[in-house]
């Protein structure tokens, strides 16, 4: 999958298309040594919000590829940092 983070935009290659997502926020873990980053194709889902997706990536070994979250602590944690800026733009 491509993605700049400069440009605000990843570009991801689905069933031959390339879809282009808004990026709307990245965080490191010093637990991981893994960046995360969040983005949007801005559709909504059936909960009548906005679908957002989070990938990981690790920005010190060379690849500029995204990685599913699929270890339990590691969504654990990416869903406190979801929880929490949920909260912060409530406020």
């Amino acid at each position: 999958m491509d993605f700049d983070i400069d440009n605000e935009k990843i570009i991801i290659e689905k069933d031959g298309k390339k879809v282009e997502y808004k990026i709307l926020f990245t965080f490191d873990s010093e637990d991981t040594m893994k960046s995360y980053v969040g983005y949007t194709d801005d559709s909504i889902g059936s909960n009548g919000r906005k679908n957002i997706f989070v990938s990981s990536y690790s920005p010190f070994d060379g690849k500029e590829a995204l990685e599913s979250i699929t270890d339990e602590r590691e969504l654990a944690m990416v869903n406190e940092v979801l929880e929490q800026i949920d909260r912060e733009s409530n406020s």
